[in-house]
């Protein structure tokens, strides 16, 4: 299904999502791809907004840079822990995957020529964490026809908050005969709206007295984007090319994109933070691809490099101040003299990751009545995690050891390891009637090593006192024995060195029947998978795969200037990865779940002169069929010793809405030698839940529905375009995820400073109103 209005004489929206160039209405998937220039009309520049224009895909966000999308409800309320389970979307740049633990990348879209929301597992083309779908940010391409370019100017200014701006241009230039370069650079400047208020608090077990005073600022949570991209494209005779690329980004925030839920201490766009938080999320790509042919067979070889670092301060202080009030936390913590210390605490992070892939792929003639498609693929992915949680000046004893002040360390390496052969064959039974059928093997290899805890002088049982041995024996039980050597470079000593791996294959099952040039109808049965990982705790074994078997029937029409595309679909989703905080904090993973979503998916179309009309929904029952038991068993039976019931039969997933819908209109119209258009958008997301278990989403809240509104105005000529705006137009108040800080066991919703015995909730809200105008020019 595409987002994008049908023309009056050509309907053509070439697509990638099934790895050749086809007619968007020819590929029988349920696809949404919205172009270059419905991406600038709708004022799309970062992941939040293309989101909006997919009824397929949810976005759970707290902040630029760490996003979470998820296809058609498949979601069970991960945490994104960094040593938790992968995403369940597959995220890739033009060739390559660029999904990490942390999410997608938050890229500005600017020159992109499409984006492809592929809903449903796309596991036989595109494997390993792209089980629920896959999003696709297809670039502009270089072309060595001509030398031209662009450049643009957008002025904005936020509700409640600060100016913004954007500045971004491109030029395309031929460098000889058959060969051109695209250098891209972009700039962005997002306005603050959330406020740092005064707050002052007192610890209840030792009296020490904390304020933010230093701290409080108004529309502090300001954003700097900057970035770009050079690609050449060089035909090294008719049938073979090379397309080499190089991008990177650098996002800095500071601030918090949470509003302390109203009522507590704050009122509406404001928070009480008590420590200087932000982020710097730069990363860089580099990627290759050579195109040919060997007789009538094209050939693809392709692979690329990608490297991200992460940098990020968060305020803790939440947790250590109802932390004291339930048991004292303060008194734990003292200088070296003995003299209690303020336990107010913060984390400070850095994530560096470093992923390479490649893929070599053969596709036979796509003319021919039997056609295949297939290759090899492999990938690493490494993830350096180095998390610091700080109370300051607190005695050497109770400090871990190698850090200034840390009373907890998190130093690992991560490395999740795929490895595939896959292929697709489709046999045409008669000119209207096809089959296909796909196979996918795979193998994985994920490792984590490294350190997490406390000093042995602060904890007894847990971090350093349970670094390993040789023998196998832990330091608690044998303070004597030889340690294990340190594995990762900034540990004190090593408790975590664990690996699993396992192999098996997916299945794509396809039948196409085209009625005539503009009806096609279509039958699927496809299965996509989940890479297994590791539990962390010494107790817990690794967790295994989760899969997501999907049976859909769509179809695809186009009558003129109207397009009608729809599905309808099952999907069941087994050994669901279900992440949840265990004992002392720290996330477990356990395969212990069945569920089923069912569906109905449409996109109509309508353009008329300079008239159109798109509108896009879906429709989402995602349920657990089982009881969800923190231990799976054959017998779904949660009284087993050892075991609870986390949420019953029946119980709704969280994070999508049952029902998400938008509808697009654009008249355009002559003015004098210019092009006039007006467009006005409308967005409506339903409500959702916020955690699967309903102890906990009765804690943190649903998150209720809400709609918004966007217009713009504006003319261009064959060189200048100029357009006013207003994203969010009425200004709407909608949550996009919500947390509270606090202990998970004990959590509550008693926040007064009297009697702090709860927690402090927080809320992701959507951008408010947005109002702008842009020039660009072309030449």
């Amino acid at each position: 299904m595409a987002q994008q209005a049908a023309e009056e004489h050509s309907n053509v929206i070439v697509v990638t999502a099934q790895k050749r160039e086809q007619n968007l209405q020819d590929v029988p998937i349920a696809i949404n791809a919205i172009g270059n220039e419905k991406l600038d009309q709708l004022q799309v520049s970062e992941l939040q907004d293309v989101v909006k224009f997919l009824p397929s895909v949810t976005i759970q966000q707290g902040g630029p840079g760490f996003a979470q999308v998820y296809f058609r409800g498949v979601a069970s309320g991960e945490n994104a822990n960094h040593s938790a389970s992968l995403p369940t979307v597959g995220t890739y740049l033009d060739e390559m995957p660029i999904t990490t633990i942390q999410g997608a990348l938050d890229l500005h879209a600017y020159d992109l020529a499409r984006v492809e929301a592929l809903a449903g597992p796309q596991g036989t083309l595109y494997g390993a964490s792209s089980m629920a779908g896959t999003l696709k940010l297809v670039t502009n391409a270089p072309d060595p026809s001509g030398l031209y370019g662009s450049v643009g100017v957008e002025l904005n200014n936020v509700a409640h908050g600060d100016f913004g701006s954007i500045y971004e241009g491109f030029v395309n230039v031929p460098i000889a005969e058959g060969a051109a370069a695209r250098l891209v650079g972009w700039y962005r400047d997002d306005g603050g709206y959330i406020d740092n208020i005064q707050g002052a608090r007192t610890f209840a077990s030792s009296g020490i007295r904390q304020s933010n005073t230093a701290l409080v600022e108004k529309n502090f949570n300001d954003a700097e984007t900057y970035g770009a991209r050079l690609a050449l494209g060089i035909d090294l005779d008719e049938n073979w090319t090379i397309k080499p690329t190089l991008m990177g980004q650098v996002q800095n925030t500071q601030g918090s994109y949470s509003q302390e839920r109203s009522g507590q201490t704050t009122g509406e766009l404001q928070t009480v933070q008590y420590n200087p938080e932000g982020s710097r999320d730069k990363w860089i790509q580099a990627a290759l691809t050579v195109e040919g042919k060997i007789g009538n067979w094209d050939v693809t070889a392709t692979g690329g490099h990608l490297r991200r670092k992460t940098e990020t301060q968060l305020d803790y202080s939440d947790y250590a101040y109802f932390y004291d009030a339930l048991a004292g936390y303060g008194n734990y913590f003292y200088d070296n003299a003995g003299n209690l210390v303020n336990p107010n605490q913060y984390i400070e992070g850095i994530d560096t990751y470093r992923k390479s892939f490649g893929e070599l792929r053969v596709a036979s003639p796509a003319d021919a009545p039997v056609r295949f498609i297939g290759g090899l693929f492999a990938q690493r992915q490494s993830h350096i995690i180095d998390q610091n949680y700080i109370i300051d000046n607190i005695a050497d004893s109770i400090t871990v050891t190698g850090t200034d002040s840390n009373i907890w360390l998190t130093m690992q390496k991560r490395v999740d390891r795929d490895y595939a052969a896959f292929g697709e064959l489709t046999y045409d039974l008669t000119e209207k009637l096809s089959l296909t059928g796909g196979l996918r093997y795979y193998k994985f290899d994920n490792s984590l090593q490294g350190f997490f805890g406390f000093s042995s002088g602060y904890s007894s049982r847990t971090g350093e006192a349970a670094c390993l041995n040789t023998d196998g024996t832990t330091r608690r039980a044998n303070p004597s024995g030889t340690p294990v050597p340190i594995l990762v470079d900034g540990s004190p000593c090593t408790n975590v060195d664990k690996s699993t791996s396992d192999t098996g294959f997916i299945h794509k099952l396809n039948a196409t029947y085209k009625v005539n040039d503009d009806v096609l109808l279509y039958a699927t049965w496809s299965r996509g998978f989940r890479p297994g990982g590791i539990n962390r705790r010494g107790t817990l074994p690794p967790y295994g795969s989760d899969k997501l078997d999907n049976y859909e029937l769509g179809w695809k029409t186009t009558f003129g200037a109207f397009r009608w595309n729809g599905a309808v679909f099952q999907e069941d989703w087994n050994n669901i990865q279900l992440s949840f905080l265990g004992a002392n904090g720290l996330t477990e993973i356990r395969n212990a779940g069945i569920s089923r979503i069912r569906g109905i998916e449409m996109d109509v179309g309508y353009r008329a002169g300079g008239f159109s009309i798109n509108t896009g929904f879906s429709y989402n029952d995602a349920q657990i069929r089982r009881d969800f038991c923190a231990i799976a068993n054959a017998n779904f039976d949660c009284s087993t010793p050892g075991n609870s019931l986390l949420a019953s039969a029946g119980s709704r997933l969280p994070v999508t809405a049952k029902l998400k819908g938008n509808a697009i209109a654009r008249y355009e119209f002559p003015v004098a030698d210019w092009d006039g258009h007006v467009q006005f958008a409308v967005n409506h997301i339903g409500s959702r839940k916020s955690d699967l278990r309903p102890a906990q989403n009765a804690i943190k809240g649903d998150l209720g529905a809400y709609t918004t509104a966007d217009f713009s105005v504006g003319v261009k000529s064959d060189l200048w375009s100029i357009e006013a705006f207003a994203t969010n137009l009425f200004d709407t108040r909608g949550i996009v995820n919500t947390g509270v800080q606090c202990l998970e066991t004990v959590c509550g919703t008693d926040v007064t400073p009297a009697t702090p015995t709860g927690g402090a909730f927080y809320d992701v809200l959507i951008k408010p109103r947005l109002i702008g105008v842009k020039f660009s020019r072309d030449f």
